[in-house]
């Protein structure tokens, strides 16, 4: 699905190349463009973060957890 995604998002990208070749889009429509993407990525990053944080704090926890199980095995 992503890759269908990304060939139909490439063929928009492709055919709106050749109307801005013609001179009939206007510069403005992409800076709109530009600007919805930047934030759609922004929104994205802060997301990541946020579940790549909580990964952290659960790696966290099982390794204490590994460290406390260890030293049953050496008794």
């Amino acid at each position: 699905m992503v890759e269908f995604l990304k060939n139909a998002m490439d063929w928009v990208l492709d055919k709106e190349s050749e109307v801005a070749k013609k001179c009939v889009l206007k510069p403005e429509e992409i800076d709109e463009q530009i600007a919805s993407i930047e934030k759609k990525r922004e929104q994205l990053r802060k997301k990541f973060e946020e579940e790549d944080a909580e990964f952290e704090h659960i790696l966290k926890r099982l390794s204490i957890i590994k460290a406390e199980s260890m030293k049953c095995e050496s008794k």
